[in-house]
């Protein structure tokens, strides 16, 4: 994020449609940007833009030296400027063309459009002003309209905005609940959100830790001293009434006592210590679990019943504006974290602006990936030309969507076209295929910097001669130029595989001199048809003769994984979930690529070494890491149907920036010396495992989560649609108590973080019961592990950072 004082419009640019010139640039402000003019007013006023009243397009500029700017005077601003490399970064573009009938000019129309240039991919949240300052310059149309709307943009305050780092990020964009790091909109410099009432009573967050607040794990977790006092005397008497009953009738009913520990009822129901740094989501007063059921605070309550929960009110606390009788609370917190409500002034209207928080550089625009695969999933969808095995890792059968990805990954050059459609429409489809690629920004990177969202003729020759390049166009003559590896036609739904793609793109199998696949007892085992190093290289290797070998399966690991998510989509399940199966498939094909780089090179640069569990004596036993198969035929098959599209990868620019980040990763990651993934796919897969490796596991995460960031880190491994802490609490129920009592440990250091207390929410009833349970018995044994509060209490909670980029350790 920026500060208030900095740049988030670096230019406005005003273009018009001149009948005898054609597109002009009229203004640009503050100054010009060094670039050609005609190329820039092309890109605003695009084909058919007089077919469409109203249209919104997106383009880049600083991507390549046709379209980089260069401005007269130093007035953009450092940060954020320039790349790791040195070259200038991104501007991104958002323009905004209009067609006003008018039966007094030539051709009875105006055409006009103007565009705001920023270093902000998320874009959409300047579409209001910028239609408000359009409409202005078609009333009065002069340059003091781009001055108010260049004044306005950066007048804009972003300043208390919370500044995520990535593990950060992971976890807010997988969590639907409203509340998520609602603790960082807490800082003393924060706004309050716009829409509230100056005359609201201002209750800041109190900063105490759970070890030292009121309700703490000894109160929250146990009936209130005085209280239970009370109705411990009134149980006890009801108990003896009923064990008398009871008897007399030779049965036995379990008593009070029988829920109890230590003489202390410890009920599902009450939690108060358990969710102490919870803040409530808007408009609900009770916690949320697994099964949708809320479930409150409840002293009094003598039932488990989770359907029954909700209806016991709480007395005598007063509600905060959401309802929460938490009285620790501010009452200015946003209605949903996962943005930052700010305003932009225009001309006396407050504009009200939602900015995202969880945005990655690779995700612009308001994209959707699930207009995306509908588009090419509906039953008419089709896809033709020759089979490529970058392209086709599943024959005939591979899915359009999964044909793109491949495309996408293996750097084939893809044009989307839009005959008749406005350009907006088609600009968004590029975007939505960068994020698709990319794994939603979170994965891979690179796509961005070749993407053309919006291209036309005037600059052809230019982005086509970018290798890889991803173009979105209007025009039909670009179908026949045939200069494109994969066309996608976004108003027939289908693809087509260029006749030529074995000539630009040879297929291409393991390097040169590689030894045979190595095949690892307990790792690995090759299936008896793939035998020798000749079928791996038949198999690596098949060109356009041999085209008829592919092999089409309809169950195909990724023809299941695209049948599931058009299920998903087709019972509305929403564009979060869409976005985060496909940032997993994109992770799994990454940690694919690394195993198939071990079997083929014998090392990997992009991953964790593939091993498993070894059992040794004293504490010589160490983890497993790498990826992992449900069977080793199955990880073979699997394997072997991806080492084209692999080797593809391996051959682009986007394999060699991952390869930068993951040797990055290795010193920055919170949590160091082991594969996580490895682990909790480990827990939450194998139906068998040893009763050393469970408790190996449990005790280095327990020793690897010490910290706010790793614990943060820990839960973006964890996200609440896979299950949540799901794998981690079968730690809760296992026969050996050592495992037990660690898994409780974990579970407390997690407890000490605001966004761990809404994951331990998540979990069920019995989940939560179990954890409470054994935590109480820890706890009056004395042996309950004392985690350290400063450790994990966050930035915002622990003091106020003397800048902001304390705030941003770890982004990236």
């Amino acid at each position: 994020m920026s500060s208030g004082n900095a740049h988030h419009c670096s230019f406005v640019l005003l273009a018009e449609f001149d009948i005898d010139r054609g597109a002009q640039l009229t203004y640009q402000f503050p100054q010009p940007l060094g670039t050609d003019e005609g190329l820039l007013a092309n890109l605003m006023l695009p084909d058919g833009a007089e077919k469409q009243l109203e249209d919104w397009t997106i383009f880049f500029l600083n991507q390549t030296p046709f379209n980089t700017i260069a401005p007269v005077l130093a007035l953009e601003p450092t940060d954020n400027a320039e790349k790791e490399d040195g070259q200038p970064g991104l501007l991104y573009v958002l323009n905004l063309v209009r067609t006003k009938h008018d039966k007094t000019v030539r051709r009875g129309a105006v055409v006009k459009a103007m565009a705001i240039c920023t270093r902000h991919p998320f874009i959409q949240i300047f579409k209001p002003v910028l239609l408000l300052a359009l409409d202005d310059y078609f009333s009065a149309p002069s340059q003091d309209c781009l001055a108010r709307l260049f004044d306005a943009i950066n007048s804009m305050d972003l300043s208390p905005a919370p500044i995520l780092t990535r593990a950060e990020k992971l976890v807010m964009r997988t969590s639907e609940r409203k509340d998520v790091f609602a603790e960082k909109f807490t800082s003393p410099h924060a706004t309050p959100d716009p829409v509230q009432r100056p005359s609201r009573v201002r209750i800041t967050h109190r900063p105490t830790p759970s070890g030292g607040s009121h309700s703490s794990f000894d109160e929250g977790i146990m009936l209130r001293t005085g209280e239970r006092e009370r109705e411990r005397s009134v149980a006890e008497a009801h108990a003896r009434a009923s064990v008398s009953t009871h008897q007399s009738n030779g049965q036995h009913s379990p008593s009070e006592s029988s829920f109890s520990l230590g003489g202390s009822a410890v009920w599902v129901g009450d939690e108060s210590g358990l969710l102490e740094h919870a803040a409530p989501p808007a408009g609900v007063s009770s916690s949320v679990g697994s099964n949708g059921s809320a479930t409150t605070a409840s002293r009094g309550r003598r039932s488990t019943d989770a359907s029954s929960v909700s209806s016991h009110g709480q007395h005598g606390r007063p509600q905060t504006r959401y309802g929460s009788s938490d009285p620790h609370l501010r009452t200015n917190i946003v209605k949903d974290t996962h943005f930052f409500h700010t305003t932009i002034d225009y001309k006396g209207h407050q504009l009200p602006i939602k900015m995202p928080i969880s945005t990655f550089p690779e995700e612009v625009g308001d994209y959707s990936l699930i207009q995306l695969i509908q588009t090419f999933s509906n039953p008419v969808s089709t896809v033709s030309g020759p089979l490529h095995p970058h392209l086709h890792t599943n024959g005939s059968l591979t899915h359009p969507i999964i044909l793109l990805f491949n495309a996408l990954v293996t750097g084939k050059r893809i044009i989307f076209l839009g005959y008749n459609r406005p350009a907006g429409q088609v600009s968004s489809y590029v975007l939505s295929a960068c994020a698709l690629g990319s794994g939603c920004g979170t994965v891979l990177t690179g796509f961005i910097d070749r993407a053309f969202p919006y291209a036309n003729l005037t600059n052809r020759d230019e982005w086509e001669s970018i290798p890889a390049y991803i173009a979105g166009v209007t025009n039909p003559i670009f179908e026949a130029s045939g200069s494109w590896d994969l066309l996608c036609d976004i108003g027939a739904g289908r693809m087509v595989v260029s006749k030529e793609i074995h000539i630009s793109h040879p297929p291409t199998g393991p390097p040169t001199g590689a030894p045979p696949l190595m095949i690892r007892t307990g790792t690995l085992k090759a299936e008896s048809s793939i035998g020798s190093e000749d079928d791996i290289a038949r198999l690596a290797s098949r060109d356009k003769d041999q085209k008829s070998d592919f092999t089409a399966k309809a169950d195909n690991p990724d023809n299941v994984f695209v049948e599931d998510i058009i299920s998903a989509i087709n019972y509305h399940f929403g564009e979060s979930l869409v976005r985060a199966r496909f940032t997993e498939y994109v992770s799994r094909f990454v940690r694919l690529a690394s195993r198939y780089e071990e079997d083929m090179l014998g090392v990997t640069t992009i991953g964790y070494p593939s091993s498993t569990f070894n059992e040794g004596p004293g504490d010589s036993s160490h983890l497993g890491s790498g990826i992992v198969f449900f069977e080793d035929a199955a990880g073979s098959r699997e394997l072997t149907a991806n080492i084209s599209r692999i080797e593809g990868w391996r051959r682009t620019a986007t394999y060699h920036i991952y390869q930068e980040e993951f040797k990055r990763s290795l010193s920055t990651n919170a949590i160091q010396g082991f594969d996580v993934l490895h682990q909790l796919w480990r827990l939450r897969q194998v139906k068998q495992m040893q009763d050393a490796e469970v408790e190996l596991i449990m005790r280095t995460l327990l020793e690897s989560v010490q910290t706010y960031e790793q614990v943060v880190e820990l839960l973006a491994f964890l996200p609440q649609h896979s299950g949540g802490l799901l794998p981690l609490s079968f730690g809760l129920f296992h026969q050996q108590e050592g495992i037990r009592d660690l898994t409780v440990d974990l579970f407390t250091q997690l407890r000490m973080v605001p966004v761990g207390v809404q994951s331990l929410q998540a979990l069920n009833h019995f989940q939560r019961f179990a954890y409470v349970r054994q935590a109480h018995a820890r706890e009056s044994r004395g042996l309950l592990k004392d985690a350290n509060p400063s450790y994990l209490v966050p930035p915002a909670f622990s003091r106020t950072p003397s800048s902001r980029s304390e705030l941003n350790m770890g982004a990236g």
